[in-house]
């Protein structure tokens, strides 16, 4: 059996934030090199979990002021990506 993709383990872990409350719609996340940090891997893995969760609405870039939780988002009712 293959290992979960890093990149999806941050994806579980963000979404489980969100659901449990720890992160609000409108919370900002931490920087990309906080999340390097916090999840010891390099930015790639980081950037594509951010990227795979804005594109299915959970997050939201801004350009220059950074990544907030979607005003909309609710984990429950979106399907999971694999």
């Amino acid at each position: 059996m293959p290992a979960t993709p890093i990149y999806q383990q941050i994806m579980a872990d963000i979404r489980t934030k969100i659901s449990n409350g720890d992160l609000k719609p409108g919370d900002k996340l931490p920087s990309i090199a906080e999340l390097t940090v916090a999840y010891k891997c390099s930015a790639e893995p980081v950037k594509m979990a951010i990227r795979m969760l804005n594109t299915l609405g959970e997050l939201q870039g801004h350009q220059g002021r950074g990544v907030y939780v979607a005003a909309d988002s609710t984990t429950q009712s979106r399907p999971q990506a694999i």
